[in-house]
């Protein structure tokens, strides 16, 4: 895998379907990178995928919903990999209104995103799309200070933007198959790359996070950068307990990068 690839959407949660994506980490593996459709009364997008994958994006989304039944496009943060199509979803889901927060919608309007249609939403408040409430959760780690996953009350389901996402030696279908040790490996790397600060926050302040976190009870996790983890809270908050104590990552230089490439 030498480019950013889309994969099929698949079924990962009861009326939650991942729109799963990979680019590639030269040297290190791959990277998921998904995004949702909340198949609820009032249908939710939880963010918009990547631009390079934008035809196949489209088409996988158009094959989970009617992008017209959009009601809401929930945006974690807005990094390029979570906001990459959304002027074309715009186009295509005429009602939808775009969940995000103050700052959120400050960095839209840098990318110079239609703010129009924007709905602001704080972490502790929550969403009614008919059928549930969504909880607007702040993740344990995230790289973005806009960072607003959710927690979906009638599924069970918390999904967390980039927290508890993981690099992985290849694409996989659930994180269950992952080797316990490459996915403990695999997810501090990332957290050690997307949340550099975990090296100088206090180790049982963390700690209280994660047990927020914890108190959730959330049967699936559903990361933008990991697959779909059923019945593994407990495992990937154990992960990330000792990830505050992992060195900072520190990329290859402009030699080491072009010996990668090469190779």
């Amino acid at each position: 895998m030498n480019e950013p690839t889309m994969l099929e959407s698949i079924n990962s949660a009861p009326d939650i379907v991942s729109l799963v994506s990979y680019i590639p980490i030269p040297g290190y593996g791959v990277l998921p990178v998904n995004a949702f459709v909340i198949k609820a009364r009032e249908p939710v997008l939880v963010d918009t995928g990547m631009t390079s994958v934008r035809s196949d994006f489209m088409r996988n989304l158009r094959a989970a919903i009617d992008p017209k039944d959009l009601r809401w496009i929930w945006l974690t943060h807005i990094d390029m990999d979570h906001i990459g199509n959304l002027e074309a979803v715009l186009a295509e889901a005429p009602d939808a209104r775009v969940v995000t927060s103050f700052i959120g919608m400050a960095k839209m309007g840098l990318h110079g995103l239609p703010l129009d249609r924007v709905f602001l939403l704080n972490p502790g408040q929550a969403l009614d799309v008919g059928d549930r409430q969504l909880l607007a959760i702040k993740p344990p780690t995230y790289d973005a200070p806009e960072t607003t996953g959710l927690f979906d009350q009638k599924s069970s389901t918390f999904i967390s933007a980039d927290s508890f996402g993981a690099i992985l030696e290849k694409p996989v279908d659930n994180a269950v198959d992952i080797n316990s040790k490459d996915l403990r490996e695999g997810s501090q790397l990332w957290a050690s790359i997307d949340a550099p600060w975990l090296s100088v926050v206090d180790h049982d302040k963390f700690g209280n996070t994660l047990s927020a976190i914890e108190k959730l009870n959330a049967d699936i996790i559903l990361s933008s950068h990991l697959p779909p983890a059923e019945n593994m809270c407990k495992t990937l908050l154990n992960i990330l307990s000792k990830a505050d104590q992992t060195p900072v990552f520190v990329g290859p230089d402009q030699h080491a990068l072009e010996k990668m490439m090469a190779a």
